[in-house]
């Protein structure tokens, strides 16, 4: 079900709660809510849709469709670089670092754990939405 977008920056700014088996509805929220809003982003954490749990979805170029990911914490991180971004809940862009390259354990939809690693614009989706997971808004 495609949600409403999050513009409430305090809601935003809080760190989200692990998710549970119970959250995997909001996997499928988060992907039809990205679907809707493909010409303008390409990753969404679950505070956007007002649902403070740690679950993201993320355009995957490699595998061409979007992922989700329940619980992702990125473990190692390499290259450092300087990015500007913008954010469907916030107006304009922000300068922060990224690093191109990232390994991320999470769940997976059939609350399997797993460890990716990503590079280049897909490791950047990433970062961004795990930083929407813990509070912080680029």
């Amino acid at each position: 079900m495609r949600r409403p977008i999050m513009k409430n920056e305090a809601f935003l700014r809080r760190a989200s709660e692990p998710a549970t088996q119970d959250d995997l509805p909001v996997g499928d929220d988060l992907r039809d809510t990205l679907e809707a809003h493909a010409h303008e982003c390409v990753g969404m954490a679950a505070n956007m849709i007002g649902v403070s749990r740690r679950v993201i979805v993320f355009a995957d170029e490699l595998i061409g469709r979007n992922m989700v990911m329940f619980n992702p914490e990125i473990v190692d991180k390499a290259e450092p670089y300087a990015a500007s971004e913008g954010c469907l809940s916030l107006t304009g862009e922000r300068n922060t670092t990224r690093y191109r390259r990232i390994t991320v354990t999470y769940r997976d939809r059939r609350w399997r754990e797993r460890t990716a690693r990503f590079e280049d614009f897909t490791a950047q989706i990433i970062q961004h939405e795990v930083d929407h997971c813990n509070g912080v808004i680029i």
